[in-house]
């Protein structure tokens, strides 16, 4: 006899919490099984991580690179970058999209760092309590939750999960979101109840759906008939009748 068909959680019913927690973790090892485990470690400097995750927004990886790295080359200092004439800033970030507004942010970003550590040591948000290391994240300029939970989990092995515009929708067209949630910032805290608090699961979770969003369940045309996640996924079985 072929087995049941495990039950679809309604995201929008509150006594389905542990059905979406299940089908979380499921999606998860699906995508596990086929992207791989990673591990949670330090790939840059805190300060690097922030400026870069600024950069990035709205910008593919290989811009952000070549934009972080025509920065570095041009002011050598994270001073350098504060006190630059900031059409000169623009300019050497413009492999990132909007370098006219992200070159103030960034400015601004990293005069509150200096003004709290002249070494721009991020160490601190190690030890602070999670909701202060947040708003303090949050309180930068150009710097949202996804942007601040990225740097808190990545450099510190914090308890939190960025979410994206890929993590957004991997999560919508499965099922794991409410149809109310309408925005990726908005999706950060319902996802979050749904992983266990183990920064290792969350970044993995995060780097799974994030390279999901990217190869296969794209924008337009996702590519479905590759996907291993088509017999939970709410989107693909509307599609399919």
């Amino acid at each position: 006899m072929a087995e049941a068909p495990p039950h679809e959680p309604d995201p929008d019913a509150p006594h389905e919490a542990e059905a979406l927690r299940e089908k979380a973790l499921w999606t998860l090892r699906r995508l596990t099984e086929r992207y791989g485990q990673r591990e949670l470690a330090p790939r840059r400097e805190p300060m690097h991580e922030l400026v870069s995750t600024i950069l990035s927004q709205r910008t593919t990886w290989q811009n952000e690179e070549r934009a972080y790295r025509r920065m570095w080359e041009r002011f050598g200092s994270w001073v350098g970058v504060r006190d630059a004439p900031v059409a000169e800033l623009a300019e050497a970030i413009a492999p990132s999209n909007y370098p006219e507004v992200k070159a103030p942010n960034i400015q601004k970003t990293v005069a509150r760092v200096l003004e709290r550590s002249p070494e721009a040591d991020l160490s601190f948000l190690r030890d602070l309590p999670l909701d202060e290391a947040l708003a303090w994240l949050t309180s930068l300029p150009g710097v949202g939750l996804k942007t601040a939970s990225l740097v808190l989990l990545f450099c510190f092995a914090r308890p939190v999960l960025p979410v994206d515009t890929h993590v957004y929708r991997v999560s919508q067209r499965v099922g794991l979101l409410s149809a109310r949630v309408k925005t990726p910032t908005a999706a950060h805290a319902p996802l979050l109840a749904l992983l266990p608090p183990e920064p290792a699961v969350l970044y993995n979770f995060h780097m799974a759906l994030l390279v999901h969003g990217q190869r296969l369940c794209v924008w337009r045309a996702p590519r479905c008939s590759r996907c291993p996640l088509t017999a939970r996924c709410r989107w693909f079985r509307a599609q399919v009748g």
